[in-house]
């Protein structure tokens, strides 16, 4: 009697949307693991994209999972090639994500370690390949923000991370209905995983040169509506928004954020009530930099001080986005909860009131 060949200990997964510029670089990679083949299988799915993605990753795809357009977006790719994924973990790589050599590798390491881990995820790496100024430092300042939170975390990141496919499968995979789009999807569940009691980390071995090149604009419309808004919507329905003390959400980047905006707001004030108003923002600003100093060193360290400079910049910028998503994310909260009891009210008064003769 034939034996049937063993699972593979994970399934790595890649949502794919108009990518075929960035698979070549993606699979190739991950074909360079040196992870043995047969200890993982490759699954591509292809959103719906009317370019050559499915036939460039036929060329390294254990299979290809092809999706009618128009596209569902990343958390229903990942949750259609989950479906078919015969791995214990399910290791998900975006489509833009050039993994290490030693990624996959990683992963099995940290998953055979003891304890209750039904999650985990890296970083990028210090050398993120798209040049400029702004993409280096948004891919830089990730790997640091990830860096410093080393360890035990509350959320999730799917841009190179692992979940357990039986921890995974039981609290229903992404919300691919409520983020139809790539936002926070993978924050999502995270929370959800944690709220199972299961542990999620972040292990820094796990790594990956993110490939996209990002402009000024993109990132500031990424950050405020496709991140920050829905999160801090999150948060409010989660009970607050300050029981959340992983990644971007310590205290410390709270109260730079407070900072920024007031004193943004002493520069707008200033412009009508005169300087004292206006030295005020600018104190305070120079605060929020001095408090930076760390993580602008950091960044000294791997691009110089000119580079670093400019990344006191787009900090204070990344700040005040921060904090106008809150404000932003806040109202639509309120809004979406004030419509929810108008209805609730207004079905209530359509079922005390006594129909009239005739109905």
């Amino acid at each position: 009697m034939t034996s049937l060949p063993r699972p593979p200990r994970l399934s790595v997964i890649v949502p794919a949307f108009q990518a075929e510029a960035y698979l070549p670089l993606t699979l190739e990679a991950l074909d360079s693991s040196d992870l043995p083949r047969a200890e993982w299988e490759l699954i591509v799915v292809d959103d719906g994209s009317h370019d050559r993605t499915s036939s460039v990753a036929s060329r390294w795809a254990d299979r290809v999972v092809t999706l009618p357009a128009p596209p569902r977006g990343p958390a229903y790719a990942r949750n259609s090639g989950a479906q078919v994924a015969r791995g214990d973990w399910l290791v998900f790589v975006d489509a833009d994500v050039q993994v290490l050599p030693t990624t996959l590798r990683s992963v099995t390491e940290a998953i055979a370690a003891p304890g209750k881990l039904v999650a985990l995820f890296g970083t990028y790496d210090a050398n993120p390949p798209a040049p400029g100024i702004v993409s280096q430092f948004r891919n830089l300042h990730h790997r640091h923000v990830h860096l410093r939170c080393a360890g035990p975390v509350d959320t999730f990141w799917a841009g190179c991370g692992a979940v357990e496919r039986t921890a995974f499968l039981a609290v229903g995979g992404f919300d691919a209905t409520r983020f139809p789009r790539p936002q926070i999807e993978d924050i999502d569940l995270g929370y959800r995983l944690r709220d199972r009691g299961g542990e999620i980390r972040v292990d820094t071995r796990v790594q990956g040169a993110h490939l996209k090149n990002w402009t000024f604009r993109g990132g500031t419309v990424t950050d405020l509506f496709h991140r920050g808004v829905p999160w801090v919507q999150l948060l409010h329905e989660r009970g607050g928004l300050i029981r959340d003390e992983s990644l971007n959400l310590k205290s410390g980047e709270r109260a730079k954020t407070l900072l920024v905006g007031a004193g943004v707001g002493s520069l707008a004030a200033g412009l009508v009530a005169g300087p004292p108003a206006f030295g005020v923002g600018i104190i305070l600003l120079v605060v929020v930099v001095a408090w930076d100093l760390p993580a602008l060193r950091w960044f000294a360290r791997l691009r110089g001080w000119s580079f670093a400079a400019c990344a006191a910049g787009l900090l204070l910028w990344y700040h005040f986005i921060s904090g106008l998503s809150v404000v932003l994310g806040t109202l639509a909260y309120a809004w979406r909860q004030l419509r929810r009891s108008q209805g609730t009210t207004t079905r209530l008064v359509r079922r005390l009131t006594p129909l009239t003769p005739g109905e």
